[in-house]
């Protein structure tokens, strides 16, 4: 029989689990739900319970059929910025706060008073923002004291699941990175946000690389998952530095645009790489010693999901009655629609905006609506305005990267017309990988076999990776978008006094 490698990918809505053959094969997956739950103040929160029971159905699955023992290990992908406590037995004290919540923004204010003769864009690679983990961790302290007195370790998602596993509290540096405590140049926690947080770094996990093999499944675990003690944990990394292995971004300079519910241009480098004007934010890697520089905006998918949902009700009934996939209708209407959309501008803010423009008031609109605008020019529009702000951060990565191709990843980038609208505004060629959702299971599988000595190092992401040919962009139509670029600039300039009184 084979030697196989599974990855669980804990995302926000489920976790996915992922079985590849150590050959680079993907031999099948599973994948189990379960709830965010939303309140007042920008609460955003889980049970980690439900990641733990999603992990265990899931594997539970994916190993019918499969011998246990030929499970050579198992690393992780999973959501970032979270703040779960526990107490020193690894009782969850609270539900998990995730990288949706928001509530931390008093705190967020008050680390960057406290730290305004630091840089610290520069020691932290991130701006301050309720959205981390530390300011959650602040709130914490603030709003519920005894729970945070009690508190042994704040956890991200994959730690816990590894605690779960093993019995050990650890995380790795690219999850550390996400945390607004982590000093990106001496890859350790930041004394200097700690102290001005008045947050004790005891409470905070040993810090691993994220190939290290951090213990073997523990009795009570590996009963549960239905695999042995002699399975290997791996330590495995946050969802967004496990993009760029997956999307076969290995080398320095080697860059990526993913084009899911949110859009991010990222890659890898040997540096720590920063902008002037702050567009972009940067990871320590999963690979070690690597970075990973990343401009990430809040709508592109859900932007585009947003318009089929709210206009196209009649395509999405055919295309049911013809068993079809209304994608395939939506993406014909926007390509019935010329480049620039007729003059039609969309700005694709309906969520706030962070990359380019950290602006969380920031609203979505159409501009320059005429009487012969039809269905298909909003469509394509609403694809222009998302490809128009990823130039943006683009621009952003340019002026210490020569950007010149890039990969394409994500479910939303399937579509031939999004793909192509892409490559024109962003006038770049762009080639896809073969599996176009499955980066970061594939990077956690890598991840998992250079733990456990199947790979000798991180290159082994080409056993499972095979490339299309470039899309080139269209030169006929780089005056149209040079024109639509400025105008869209200069529409959201002329807005913004607006968005915090619409």
């Amino acid at each position: 029989m084979g030697k196989y490698l599974l990855a669980h990918d804990i995302g926000t809505s489920g976790n996915k689990a992922t079985l590849f053959a150590v050959e680079g094969k993907l031999i099948k997956s599973a994948h189990a739900a379960y709830e965010v739950y939303y309140g007042e103040g920008g609460k955003a929160e889980q049970n980690p319970e439900d990641w733990w029971n999603a992990v265990c159905i899931c594997t539970r699955e994916i190993m019918e059929g499969i011998a246990p023992e030929d499970i050579l290990a198992v690393s992780f992908s999973a959501q970032m910025q979270c703040c779960l406590v526990v107490d020193n037995e690894g009782k969850v004290l609270r539900p998990a706060m995730i990288w949706a919540d928001t509530r931390a923004k008093c705190q967020a204010k008050e680390l960057e008073e406290k730290l305004a003769g630091l840089n610290y864009y520069d020691l932290l690679g991130h701006p301050l923002s309720p959205s981390y983990s530390i300011e959650k961790f602040m709130w914490i302290r603030d709003n519920e004291p005894e729970v945070y007195e009690k508190t042994y370790q704040m956890l991200q998602v994959k730690d816990y699941i590894i605690y779960r596993m093993t019995g050990k509290f650890v995380t790795d540096h690219s999850d550390a990175s996400g945390t607004n405590a982590y000093d990106l140049t001496k890859q350790c926690w930041a004394k200097e946000v700690l102290d001005a947080a008045g947050i004790s770094e005891e409470k905070l996990p040993k810090i691993h690389a994220s190939s290290d093999v951090i213990g073997k499944l523990t009795e009570e675990a590996a009963k549960e998952l239905g695999l042995t003690t002699q399975t290997k944990v791996v330590c495995g990394g946050g969802d967004g530095a496990c993009s760029a292995l997956g999307a076969g971004c290995v080398d320095a300079g080697e860059m990526f645009l993913c084009f899911g519910t949110s859009a991010w241009i990222a890659g890898t480098t040997d540096e720590k790489v920063l902008d002037d004007a702050k567009v972009c934010m940067c990871f320590a890697h999963v690979i070690p010693g690597k970075y990973v520089p990343c401009g990430t905006m809040q709508s592109a998918g859900s932007a585009y999901s947003y318009i089929k949902n709210t206009f196209c009700h009649e395509e999405i009934e055919k295309a049911k009655e013809l068993g079809r996939n209304s994608w395939e209708s939506i993406n014909l209407l926007a390509e019935q629609s010329p480049a620039g959309a007729d003059g039609l501008i969309f700005l694709p803010y309906l969520a706030g905006e962070r990359s380019p423009r950290w602006n969380p008031d920031a609203s979505g609109s159409f501009l320059g609506i005429r009487m012969y605008h039809e269905k298909g020019d909003y469509i394509r529009a609403v694809l222009e305005g998302v490809a128009m702000n990823m130039d943006l951060i683009l621009q952003a990565h340019r002026k210490n990267i020569p950007v010149e191709k890039m990969i394409l990843t994500g479910g939303g980038a399937k579509g031939k017309i999004v793909a192509q609208i892409l490559a024109d505004v962003l006038g770049i060629p762009m080639k896809r990988p073969n599996y176009m959702e499955e980066s970061t299971s594939i990077a956690a599988a890598v991840i998992a076999g250079v733990g456990c000595g199947a790979y000798e190092d991180f290159h082994a992401i080409n056993k499972f990776l095979t490339f299309s040919e470039p899309i080139m962009p269209n030169v006929s139509v780089k005056g149209v978008y040079d024109k639509q670029k400025k105008v869209f600039d200069a529409a959201y300039e002329a807005l913004k006094p607006l968005y915090p009184v619409m």
